[in-house]
């Protein structure tokens, strides 16, 4: 089970390319689903979110640290990020970790607060 995650979320789509927006998100979702079929990636989850925020949409990649190290280095991947990044405003990424991955870094914050003193 993937303990890892790469969250990619964007803003609104630059005005006068939304057919480019569509084809680009049409294309990184094959891609995606690419590699999950290859074995590339475990899995993913598209959320697209009403118009309230900054943020009008965002994508989680599961997989193991391994395969999302080699996902974010690979050409597929880099060529697809940089067209979506000419097509969409506030284009963002940030790695995370979500099932084994949680418990592990939790270990790590109780380990980190028995060293900070704590006050009343």
């Amino acid at each position: 089970m993937a303990d890892r995650v790469l969250f990619i979320s964007w803003g609104e789509v630059v005005r006068g390319r939304e057919v480019a927006a569509l084809e680009n998100f049409n294309e990184t979702i094959g891609l995606y689903g690419q590699m999950q079929q290859d074995g590339r990636v475990e899995s993913f989850d598209v959320v697209l979110l009403d118009p309230a925020m900054d943020i009008a949409g965002y994508m989680e990649i599961h997989g193991s640290e391994d395969q999302l190290s080699a996902l974010k280095s690979s050409e597929d991947f880099r060529r697809n990020l940089a067209a979506g990044s000419l097509i969409v405003d506030n284009l963002k990424m940030a790695d995370g970790y979500t099932n084994e991955g949680i418990a592990r870094e939790m270990t790590y914050y109780q380990d980190a607060i028995s060293s900070v003193p704590q006050s009343a």
